[in-house]
């Protein structure tokens, strides 16, 4: 089967330009099919405290009320995937920007009101995998935004880590995937602060239990898990600094 690379990027590397040009660089001179899916948390807690808006989390996990889920459609759909797009195209990684309606890429259910309310967020329920293997065989490079839509006019947020794995699950019938969810540290700390070489369900759940392991990283492990379980070959965390620089330690998830 056909390596295909799944990378996930997010954080403050997004609004660092020097730092996200770097990463981009990077990207677009690993050699076969690739896939880039990026957040935007930051910018879109910046624009919505700019337009007078409060950002709400709950668990690591975003809150999209009816004011924000605009704002954050403009900021991850719009603003950072376009600027993500133009900056490959500039170093020559012809790249295609999407988010879930277009070509029907990624459908979602919005998620129950209950046990909590986090407004109008996605829960993927159906990959266009033909599509997009279509265009990895076309030679295109796929951005994704965290965007969905419901098939109902409804657009929504949807956690971008979950959207890598949902993604990398989809196509792994296809390809031998690769995930990469990359952010601000090195890997999956242990609780001296030291990046761990491996981690497991069972060390997932003492970190989680130790609260070495909190907040965002919980889902990202969650999603880590999920696309091993249904799949997908390889999937490590590590920094977006990796990328251009392979020396630089990184967690590897096993089952």
């Amino acid at each position: 089967m056909t390596k295909l690379e799944i990378i996930k990027i997010g954080g403050k590397v997004i609004d660092q330009k020097d730092q996200l040009d770097k990463v981009l660089s990077a990207f677009a001179k690993i050699e076969g099919p690739k896939i880039l899916i990026h957040g935007g948390g930051s910018k879109a807690s910046e624009m919505e405290r700019t337009l007078g808006l409060t950002p709400q989390m709950i668990e690591g996990r975003r809150v999209t009320n009816k004011e924000a889920i605009d704002v954050v459609i403009m900021v991850y759909a719009g603003l950072i995937n376009k600027t993500i797009v133009a900056n490959l195209q500039a170093v020559n990684c012809n790249a295609i920007g999407l988010s879930g309606p277009d070509g029907n890429a990624i459908l979602s259910d919005k998620r129950p009101p209950k046990p909590i309310d986090f407004g109008f967020v996605g829960d993927v329920k159906k990959v266009n995998n033909h599509l997009i293997t279509s265009l990895l065989q076309a030679g295109l490079t796929p951005v994704f935004s965290a965007i969905t839509h419901d098939g109902a006019g409804q657009l929504l947020n949807t956690n971008a880590d979950t959207m890598a794995s949902v993604i990398a699950q989809a196509l792994s019938n296809v390809f031998e995937v690769h995930l990469t969810l990359a952010f601000e540290k090195n890997g999956v700390l242990d609780e001296e602060g030291a990046v761990l070489k491996t981690i497991d369900k069972t060390l997932f759940e003492k970190l989680i239990n130790q609260k070495t392991v909190t907040d965002g990283m919980i889902p990202k492990l969650t999603n880590a898990f999920d696309a091993l379980t249904n799949g997908v070959a390889q999937v490590k965390l590590t920094s977006s600094e990796y990328l251009s620089n392979a020396n630089l330690p990184f967690t590897s998830v096993v089952l």
